[in-house]
């Protein structure tokens, strides 16, 4: 086991990095940018340096300070959280060429599950379902080609990245053009990397992910299903697990398919394999995420296993003690994304200082946050201040409790989208589970 640890993220997954470390009895280093100085994480973890300006760019994305940092202070290994450079394959090279475990998916993983066009041909032949489409489309005479014979409406979707970027909604043929265009810029600039792909686009569909843990010895566990299909413009909102539209039967399937695509691909760590289900109860493969998610913790409550230690222990080659016989899903699990941005103003960023803070509580009531009263928000980073995560016997408690939890919660100086999640979960579509991925973009219309 590693004796030391650096933590190259920021905000509440660092802290929830740090806090497992400090269970297993790790030690903790904490990087931190300029406009970072007084952040909690800086305080939690036993080492902190500076490596560079506010801007992610200059700091957090800044790899040889990172590595540099590393070496110096002797971490043995790096936990790259969520974003960042979690699914960044040249950082993993970089800190395995200077003697430093990364932890995370395997190099040649991430680059072939990465590159979304390859993951899909990659999965289809090994046998898993995928959206009907075409590989990439290098110019605009490609994609009109391949449009007519895949059929509006479509998706035009970036190669690389995610976050719902580069990312296209073509409904007839005269939007094509511009959609291609703006896909591809949009790409480039958010990845580097403008190269596209066509999807047909499925409606009313349901956005289910499989949590996997993988070790070196070929053990492949499933834990189960999230439903992240309440969404604003590609972008999750709440996430829930299990999924009221996934039957006993759908989830053996849904289990084995995820099983096949991990050991296709010769996993290692805590990844993800999300699917889009139509309500026939069909599913197809969208992608494969190698890293650790934000909604992770649904996971955690509804099963018990903690998927952070899990990750550190996989990744300094300990042997998976829990077996998909032992997998247990009895209660229920949801998880609210606090975001400081304001919904009366199309969701714009908020920046501030937290002026008061009170957290709420109570049994299995969970708030991942790197907020603390007195701390100014920088206007650098994503605008997620705070994951709230509940969870019950029965669905309808877990609905109950949550809206109890986000009515207890204060943070006064910011907007956030706490009320936002209260009138989310009084809808009807939610309250019977039938809510789609569309679902707010026609209720906003």
């Amino acid at each position: 086991m590693f004796s030391k640890i650096l933590i190259a993220n920021r905000g509440e997954i660092a802290i929830r990095v740090i806090r497992a470390c400090k269970e297993m009895g790790i030690a903790t280093v904490a990087v931190f940018s300029e406009a970072d100085r007084d952040a909690l994480h800086v305080s939690l973890a036993d080492e902190s340096y500076c490596i560079g300006p506010g801007p992610a760019q200059k700091s957090y994305l800044n790899m040889a300070a990172i590595v540099t940092v590393a070496k110096g202070c002797g971490a043995q290994a790096i936990h790259p959280g969520y974003g960042l450079l979690s699914e960044n394959s040249t950082f993993a090279k970089l800190c395995e060429d200077n003697g430093i475990r990364f932890i995370g998916a395997p190099c040649e993983v991430m680059d072939r599950m990465g590159d979304k066009d390859a993951a899909r041909r990659t999965m289809r032949e090994a046998g898993v379902p995928v959206i009907p489409g075409c590989d990439l489309v290098p110019t605009l005479a490609d994609a009109r080609r391949e449009a007519a014979a895949i059929g509006y409406p479509l998706l035009i979707k970036a190669r690389a990245g995610g976050g719902g970027r580069g990312i296209r909604r073509v409904n007839v043929e005269g939007e094509l053009e511009p959609a291609f265009y703006s896909a591809a810029a949009e790409a480039q600039s958010a990845f580097g990397d403008g190269a596209l792909y066509m999807e047909k686009l499925l409606t009313h569909v349901k956005h289910i992910e499989m949590q996997l843990l993988c070790d070196a010895f070929g053990n492949v566990l499933c834990l189960g299903e999230r439903d992240c299909s309440m969404q604003r413009k590609n972008q999750k909102i709440l996430e829930e697990s299990p999924a009221v539209c996934v039957t006993a039967e759908l989830r053996a399937q849904l289990t084995a398919a995820t099983v096949l695509a991990a050991k296709t691909v010769g996993y290692l760590g805590a990844g993800t394999i999300e699917y889009l289900l139509t309500q026939e109860g069909q599913f197809y493969f969208m992608e494969m995420n190698t890293r650790l998610q934000v909604e992770h913790p649904v996971t955690e409550m509804v099963t018990g296993v903690d998927l952070v230690k899990w990750q550190i222990r996989i990744a300094s080659g300990q042997e998976l003690t829990v077996r998909q016989e032992d997998v247990r899903m009895e209660d229920h699990a949801i998880e609210c994304r606090i975001n400081a941005e304001d919904p009366a103003h199309d969701f714009r960023p908020s920046c501030g200082t937290i002026r008061l803070l009170h957290v709420p509580g109570g049994p299995w009531v969970r708030f991942d946050t790197a907020l603390y009263q007195g701390y100014t928000i920088p206007p650098f980073y994503d605008s997620m201040i705070a994951k709230l995560i509940v969870s019950a016997r029965t669905r309808a408690e877990a609905i109950r409790k949550m809206q109890a939890a986000l009515c207890e919660m204060v943070v006064e100086g910011v907007e956030h989208n706490a009320q936002t999640h209260i009138d989310l979960l009084c809808e009807p579509a939610f309250l019977d589970g039938t809510y789609t991925t569309d679902y707010l973009a026609k209720r906003n219309a």
